[in-house]
């Protein structure tokens, strides 16, 4: 898929379960949508604008060139929405499971698909495996599901260096750039500076400080367009509370995706039963990937494959990392294809396939 398709937006309020205000981007084509409608799910600390980079063509442009209806869900963890201290927990009790009752209430449609990211993956495949969005029947996940598996420096970070930083802080900020507040927040961006010497922008670096291990750690520099890495990046990350990192350090010690608070409607356990979903679930994860490491994607296939054997696919993406995957600059290229295929329910074959 070439260029970028001519795109109309609007923005759709809706409400979490819990009362919190959140919304979603609708973004069509200039003819009306002929296939399903797709959600796409971000990560921590940033918007639903991750999946629409100022590259060749952005993953948006390729599901609206197909003909589908996009809907970019921004929950709790947006950047969009007032720094809050959410947990995994009540992103899948509140957030999803309303983003889905809300594209199902604006497009009349009983079926839509997902395409979802790192910890909004991780989320959502809570919501999923709770029984709690019913309506979806294909998603494809990026970087993580069920099983964080992290780099030895991300276990270490985890566990010793969140516990002394939360007495300090209530969130970390990449965004902070070469401008951080007062005391600790400054204090962590000089020790980033001096450590990481991968590019000159301190956002970036920040980034793969908060996020995991490796220099750079979310995308590999050279997969990565200058305007993208330099303009567009600063802008797209902000704050992540600290309450995520204590639950994921919970979760990697465990092995598997665990509660941090017990919620109504969902397991304190994710692995523990079999998953209440009919989805056919498409794990994707980059080889290079220094923030979650591929084996995360194998377990969390491996372990949907024992209730649907020959239904789900796993893609290990050579070259890729964990973001790079939709802003790299070939990714239109390497990357989209794959994704369009899995979602008309045909198995691609990719030769990074395990």
């Amino acid at each position: 898929m070439h260029g970028r398709p001519a795109t109309s937006e609007r923005l759709i309020p809706f409400t979490a379960g819990d009362g919190k205000p959140l919304s979603l981007v609708n973004v069509r084509g200039s003819a009306p949508p002929t296939r399903a409608p797709v959600l796409l799910v971000h990560g921590a600390g940033v918007r639903s604008g991750v999946f629409r980079a100022p590259v060749p063509a952005n993953v948006v442009d390729a599901l609206v060139a197909r003909g589908h209806d996009v809907w970019l869900e921004d929950w709790r963890a947006s950047i969009e929405v007032p720094p809050n201290p959410w947990t995994l927990d009540q992103a899948a009790r509140y957030d999803h499971p309303a983003a889905v009752r809300k594209v199902v209430e604006e497009t009349g449609a009983d079926r839509l698909k997902a395409i979802i990211h790192c910890q909004g993956s991780t989320s959502f495949m809570m919501s999923a495996c709770a029984g709690l969005v019913p309506q979806v029947d294909t998603i494809i996940t990026n970087a993580v599901s069920l099983h964080p598996v992290v780099p030895p420096w991300s276990r270490a970070k985890l566990r010793y260096a969140v516990p002394v930083t939360s007495r300090f802080l209530s969130y970390l900020d990449p965004s902070w750039g070469d401008h951080p507040p007062p005391g600790a927040a400054t204090m962590i961006t000089r020790l980033v500076k001096a450590t990481h010497t991968e590019c000159r922008s301190t956002v970036c670096k920040l980034v793969s400080f908060t996020y995991g291990s490796g220099c750079p750690a979310l995308w590999r520099h050279e997969n990565l367009g200058r305007d993208t890495h330099d303009t567009w990046i600063p802008r797209e990350f902000g704050p992540v509370p600290l309450t995520f990192f204590r639950q994921m350090d919970r979760c990697v010690r465990s092995g598997r995706l665990v509660a941090f608070e017990h919620l109504d409607g969902l397991p304190d356990d994710y692995t523990a039963q079999e998953p209440r979903t009919d989805a056919r679930v498409v794990f994707l994860a980059g080889e290079l990937n220094r923030c979650f490491l591929p084996e995360s994607q194998r377990l969390s296939y491996e372990f949907f494959s024992r209730f649907g054997r020959h239904r789900h696919a796993l893609h290990v993406l050579p070259g890729y990392s964990h973001l790079d995957v939709f802003f790299g600059e070939r990714a239109h290229l390497d990357v989209f294809p794959l994704i369009i295929e899995e979602l008309a329910g045909a198995p691609a074959r990719h030769r990074g396939d395990r």
